[in-house]
């Protein structure tokens, strides 16, 4: 009985130990369409995409990864096509410690994919939607403003460049509330420090101030802090 009982200590120990080499973030998926090629896992380090796990495709387009990440941050499924180095097959995807799971097909890899799984990916989906009206509305200006240049209209160029400064107070605007009614997601600082660094001191402020201690002490959520220190030791 004595021995049963070791043996089953034992066992669970060795589980406990097994599931833990696995690590916390359990990331599956399928890219339908491949046949062969290869996946890197990237995320940014200082600077520049760093591949944290490869992944070979052949024959088979599902595919797992099994990563230990400390905090929620902003990975990248890259498929090297052999090719080119394109944007296009750059993936982006808030992880964060569970199971998450990414489909899309190798024809439209990026507006094909579902990533489900994580709830920072989630508020991070929902503010890319907003944030792409305000990007394609731009685009749309620039090419009038551009035809109001070959027309030598300064009328309707600073008409223009009138409702270009609004779209962009608007995204700014948008950006900032985001942060502050998501204070308790990791997305939070992430957005703040991609999408409006050079945004008013004030705003700045108040946005690293109205997160949560667990989000404070992300690794977003620390950079931000440090990079708004900076900011108003500079005066900026």
């Amino acid at each position: 009985m004595k021995y049963f009982i070791i043996a089953g200590v034992a066992l669970l120990l060795f589980s406990c130990q097994e599931t833990k080499s696995e690590g916390n973030l359990h990331i599956t998926g399928s890219i339908k369409g491949l046949k062969k090629g290869t996946l890197y896992i990237q995320k940014i380090v200082d600077t520049s995409l760093v591949a944290i796990d490869t992944i070979e495709i052949d024959g088979d387009p599902e595919f797992t990864s099994n990563l230990t990440i400390e905090s929620p941050e902003m990975y990248y499924l890259f498929l090297d096509r052999g090719v080119t180095n394109s944007l296009d097959n750059n993936l982006p995807f808030f992880a964060e410690a569970g199971n998450i799971n990414l489909e899309t097909s190798l024809e439209h890899f990026l507006s094909d994919a579902r990533i489900t799984g994580s709830k920072n990916h989630d508020k991070y989906a929902e503010f890319k939607k907003v944030t792409t009206r305000f990007n394609d509305r731009n685009l749309d200006l620039m090419e009038t403003k551009f035809n109001a240049f070959k027309l030598k209209n300064p009328k309707t160029i600073d008409s223009i460049e009138a409702l270009q400064d609004t779209n962009l107070k608007r995204r700014y605007l948008y950006t900032t509330n985001f942060a502050i009614t998501n204070h308790d997601f990791e997305v939070a600082p992430f957005v703040t420090l991609s999408e409006i660094p050079n945004v008013s001191l004030k705003y700045l402020d108040t946005i690293q101030q109205s997160l949560t201690p667990k989000v404070a002490q992300s690794f977003y959520g620390k950079k931000l802090i440090k990079f708004y220190k900076e900011r108003k030791k500079g005066g900026q």
